[in-house]
């Protein structure tokens, strides 16, 4: 295998290339999008997965860009890096899990019945007699003048929930048709919020019920890599967490809740209203014995930065993430490397690329940080990472920027929002589209949660605004073949590539449109940069609370 000095030095030319444009190009171009992905796709990155060779040679040569664009280290101590300790999980199988009654037992097949693993560094895992209680959606809201949990006690118990939100599936009339969104997901309907929910009330474990339209993806999906589970290894002081967590096949819970005799569709029906109560599963309990393999690894995230000459304590964000899922099994096509061209190899040359415009035009009055994060695909860790420990503080982080898959059919006539309703950074949108003659449309299935799912997120919670570009959360309006077309792109990329070995370079894509969009994103940074607002969460949001908490900081 070649060295990483030999690997940098095949490269050497067109970062060369990209640093000698004219100083006065003053506009995103698709040709260097396209040399930056055309690179970090390549077989020699071997699919940038986290704490391997390839992430070394991903990490040398993001510094590398950077440098060449003229940015200054962003990290701590003045490094280009940030260090994020990780922990890898793997439940072994055979597994031996089971329900059960004084008089049955209902076996579980691991990624089959059940998709079970854990965040805790425990080599073995013994649950003998576990009582389970059915906490419903397992929402607590006070907002919304809502409590699925009351009085009961979760304490070393398995915590059983139903996926999305209580007003998922509500007809017109029902009490909780409207409260949470309609058919867009908040955060009480992510499964990471239910995990959450469950550790700090002190619960052993979490299962959600595994529904393909609730969920927004199919079981094959849910339990893909069943029992494996990354992640941080220092996680912040005080984090609660559960000893088990994952997803519970729907034909499985219904068995559990018959053997508790209960019917799974009416509980569905009742868990809609205000005054659902979770109940402990009478007679039932949960059993296991699990061997885990744990290790341990060290990846980074990278940050450059852009210093603003008159309040550069106040920071703007750009930011993609760089990991993708390395190398797997040989495909038909005898490939095993997985390049992650478009997820999120591009999203990362649009940063990179905001960055070389920015550094040429006219100093900004704030500082801008781009971000390139680890370990995204394993569940927003590298973010997560930054905002538990962030190298400058989230009180003065004026708003975070993510670029996460971007459409490669085109020219388009809009631009996709993702999460309608979150912040006056929507407004900054609609704005600057205008500016570009397009229009801005909502996405197409937000009760898939997107806005959720996606670095940016992790900023939001802890108050930051937030704007992410996703080009697979609805089919753009192309110049050239309409909506219809544009759908077409989502079809076939998530059909067939997404997060596969075909999610390669190709001389074919047409980035006009991408290239749109990370004007957008660049045009709104620039504009906040040298101005003294503020961009708030909208009434309704759920961060708009935490932000609003840390106001002091920002007059």
């Amino acid at each position: 295998m070649r060295s990483i000095l030999t690997v940098l030095l095949a490269f050497t030319l067109p970062v060369q290339a990209l640093a000698e444009a004219p100083a006065g190009q003053r506009a995103i171009q698709a040709d260097k999008l396209s040399e930056t992905v055309k690179v970090m796709a390549s077989d020699a990155f071997e699919g940038r997965a986290p704490g391997t060779p390839g992430e070394d040679k991903t990490v040398d040569y993001l510094v590398q860009r950077m440098q060449a664009i003229g940015l200054e280290p962003g990290g701590p101590d003045g490094q280009w890096t940030q260090a994020v300790p990780m922990m890898r999980t793997l439940v072994q199988t055979p597994a031996q899990i089971a329900f059960a009654t004084a008089g049955s037992r209902l076996a579980l097949e691991q990624g089959v019945d059940i998709a079970l693993a854990t965040a805790e560094p425990r080599e073995s895992i013994k649950a003998e007699d576990v009582p389970l209680v059915f906490v419903g959606f397992g929402v607590s809201a006070p907002e919304q003048d809502w409590d699925d949990y009351g009085d009961i006690d979760l304490s070393g118990k398995i915590a059983v929930f139903l996926v999305n939100d209580p007003d998922f599936a509500a007809a017109p009339g029902e009490p909780a048709a409207g409260r949470f969104g309609n058919r867009r997901m908040t955060y009480y309907g992510r499964w990471a919020y239910k995990y959450e929910e469950a550790a700090r009330r002190g619960a052993l474990g979490a299962l959600v019920i595994h529904e393909t339209g609730a969920a927004g993806y199919n079981w094959s999906v849910a339990a893909a890599g069943p029992g494996e589970q990354v992640a941080l290894a220092e996680p912040p002081a005080g984090t609660p967490s559960i000893t088990v967590q994952g997803w519970l096949h729907n034909d499985a819970a219904t068995k559990l809740l018959a053997m508790a005799g209960e019917d799974l569709d009416a509980l569905r029906v009742a868990a809609r209203r205000p005054d659902f109560q979770a109940f402990e599963l009478p007679g039932v309990h949960f059993n296991a014995s699990l061997a885990v393999q744990v290790s341990r690894f060290d990846s980074r995230n990278v940050l450059g930065l852009l210093p603003g000459t008159e309040r550069p304590g106040e920071v703007l964000m750009a930011s993609a993430h760089w990991d993708a899922f390395g190398l797997g099994e040989p495909d038909a096509q005898g490939r095993t490397v997985h390049p992650g061209a478009n997820d999120d190899a591009l999203g990362s040359a649009g940063v990179l690329e905001i960055a070389r415009v920015l550094k040429a035009g006219p100093p900004l009055e704030r500082s801008v940080l781009f971000a390139f994060w680890t370990a995204e695909e394993s569940g927003l860790m590298g973010s997560k990472a930054y905002a538990a420990d962030p190298v400058y503080p989230l009180e003065t982080t004026v708003a975070n920027f993510t670029l996460d898959i971007l459409q490669t059919a085109g020219a388009a006539r809009d631009v996709i929002l993702v999460g309608k309703g979150q912040s006056e950074l929507e407004d900054d949108m609609v704005r600057v589209a205008a500016q570009q003659n397009r229009y801005v449309t909502e996405e197409n299935l937000p009760e898939n949660g997107l806005f959720y799912r996606a670095d940016h997120f992790s900023m939001a919670r802890e108050g930051v605004p937030v704007l992410l570009i996703m080009g697979i959360a609805g089919g753009a309006d192309l110049v050239e073949g309409g909506r219809e077309a544009g759908n077409q792109w989502i079809s076939d990329y998530v059909g067939n590539c997404y997060h596969k070995t075909c999610d390669a370079w190709s001389a074919d894509w047409d980035l006009t449109g991408a290239v749109q969009d990370i004007e957008l994103i660049r045009q709104i940074i620039e504009d906040l940069a040298d101005s003294s607002r503020w961009p708030q969460w909208k009434d309704g949001s759920e961060f708009k609370a935490t932000r609003d908490a840390s106001r002091a900081a920002r007059q």
